[in-house]
Formats: C-alpha cells, sequence, structure tokens
C-alpha cells in the first residue's frame, strides 16, 4: 500500500516564514518516519516550528493526517506518505514522491519501529522485529541518500534507537537485537557517508512517556501480578531522575543533532535515559 498526499501553506505566510531568521530548518525539507504518533510525532512538531517542511512517512494514514493537520493549520508545510518500510519498493517510492513534492531532503529521522517482546515457537516475532526496526531503517536511509543534494553541505540521517541497544532484557531478544544492530548500522554508515558531508547519528531513549511505553509498562504489570502504577514505580527503580522523558525531550536532541551545533557529531550513539545506562 503506498498513498501521499501534500498541503502548504499559503504564498504570504510561507514567505513570512522563510523571513524569520530564528527558525534554522527554514526552507529545509525533513522526513520523519513514524511521525503519526508518540516520539516520531514530537520530532515533526518541533522541527516544524522551528521552519522545516516535514514529510511524515508511516504504515497509517490517519494518525499522519492529524499530525500534518497541526502543522498546516499552523503556516506549515507537510507532506503525508503511508508505506511499510519493509518493502525496499514502497520506500523507494515514498522518498522519491517526498523529494519531488518538497524537494531536496537535508535530513531523515528514522523513528519507525516496533516494540514488544518475543519467544520461541511458532508465534516468534524476532524477524518482523528485525525485518521492520532494522532492515526497515537501513531501507530509509538508503532511499534518503539518493534524495539527498550532493552540492547542498552538510546532511543528516538520524535513526531513533533504544537503550535496549546497551543492554539485554528477558524476552525481549528481536528488539534488543534489532535496536543494537542499529547501532553498527549508524557507525558504518557514518564513516562511509562522511566524505559526502552526511553525518549519520543515533539517539537512544530510555523509557519515554509514549503509548509504546505504556504497553510495556502493562505487559511488565501482567507478567508480575501487579498494578500498571505499580509496575511503573518498580520501572522508575532503575531510573535514577525517577521518571520517564517526555517525547520532546528526544525531539529537542534530535534538533540538536541536525543543526550546526551539532556538526562535529557522527556516528554517535547519544544516551537520553535519565541516567538508567551510564557509560
Amino acid at each position: 500500500m503506498h498513498t501521499h498526499s501534500c498541503s502548504r501553506q499559503g504564498d504570504r505566510a510561507e514567505s513570512l516564514a522563510m523571513s524569520d531568521t530564528t527558525k534554522r530548518f527554514s526552507g529545509r525539507h525533513i522526513v520523519v518516519t513514524g511521525a503519526g504518533t508518540g516520539i516520531g510525532k514530537a520530532i515533526a512538531l518541533r522541527l516544524h516550528a522551528e521552519g522545516a517542511q516535514i514529510s511524515l512517512l508511516a504504515r497509517g494514514q490517519a494518525a499522519l493526517v492529524e499530525t500534518a493537520t497541526e502543522i498546516i493549520n499552523d503556516g506549515g508545510r507537510a507532506c503525508v506518505l503511508t508505506c511499510d518500510i519493509r518493502s525496499k519498493m514502497e520506500v523507494d517510492r515514498s522518498f522519491a514522491q517526498a523529494a519531488q513534492e518538497l524537494g531536496p531532503i537535508y535530513a531523515v529521522i528514522a523513528n519507525s519501529g516496533i516494540g514488544g517482546p518475543n519467544e520461541d515457537g511458532a508465534e516468534d516475532r524476532f524477524f518482523d522485529l528485525v525485518n521492520t526496526n532494522l532492515a526497515g531503517t537501513y531501507l530509509c536511509l538508503r532511499a534518503a541518500q539518493r534524495q539527498m543534494d550532493a552540492d547542498s553541505g552538510a546532511r543528516h540521517m538520524v535513526v531513533i534507537s533504544s537503550i535496549l541497544a546497551r543492554i539485554g532484557v528477558p524476552g525481549y531478544s528481536g528488539y534488543c537485537a534489532s535496536k543494537a544492530g542499529l547501532m553498527g548500522l549508524v557507525r558504518a554508515l557514518a564513516a562511509e557517508l562522511a566524505p559526502n558531508q552526511i553525518q549519520v547519528n543515533a539517539v537512544c531513549p530510555g523509557w519515554v512517556d509514549t503509548q509504546m511505553a505504556h504497553n510495556g509498562l502493562q505487559g511488565m504489570a501482567d507478567a508480575m501480578g501487579v498494578s500498571k502504577d505499580e509496575a511503573y514505580k518498580i520501572a522508575m527503580q532503575d531510573v535514577p531522575r525517577g521518571k520517564m522523558a517526555a517525547p520532546e525531550e528526544v525531539a529537542g536532541l534530535v534538533a540538536w543533532l541536525i543543526s550546526n551545533d551539532g556538526l562535529g557529531m557522527t556516528g554517535q550513539g547519544l544516551d537520553l535515559n535519565g541516567g538508567a545506562f551510564m557509560i
């Protein structure tokens, strides 16, 4: 399945936004995958607020349209592209369409992914987790690379990985493997693409206040025979900060990474987890 729709602000509003020198991404085209909810939506809204034109990509169209509507109603430009990132054909077509609508890509934020446990047996989700989180991200990065302008200076790829790239959790072999694999992908592409002025980095969030996290807490609660609130208290015992991060905190770090302030950073994984994992 592949659909797209693009909308833009009026000419007057656009000219005003383009003249606002405080918006460091004015006129830049940024693709955010998994942009319908949670971290991806927060990233899309933050980058729009700093002047970017946003292509929103995910499997589910309804949530993307909601995000796009917020951006457009705030005077921005947004393009909605629905595709399954496990399909190279769909991904390539979506990124080509994005570039056709909004111009060469300045940055891609590869946030799409799935979570949850897996276990040995007929219902093992291992390959779906790896195909989506690792292989799907790879397809998105390569598709974005082909739509970047080689003569436009620094460009960026940011992968949203996880604290579970750093530590192992029982029952989460597929998720941990897929997220750890992303770190190897980031380092290899950073080395490969540095001569092309493309920076490649990862952000590794811990607990973030999203539906995915709350689903995980409910799963913990069910397995332990306790309430969800009790599961939250138990989970936060391992977080020195004592609380989940807000999606907007992740978005702020991403914005820094792809700005001129982050130009010296490539091949890195930045941990944002309230101190739950420290190097």
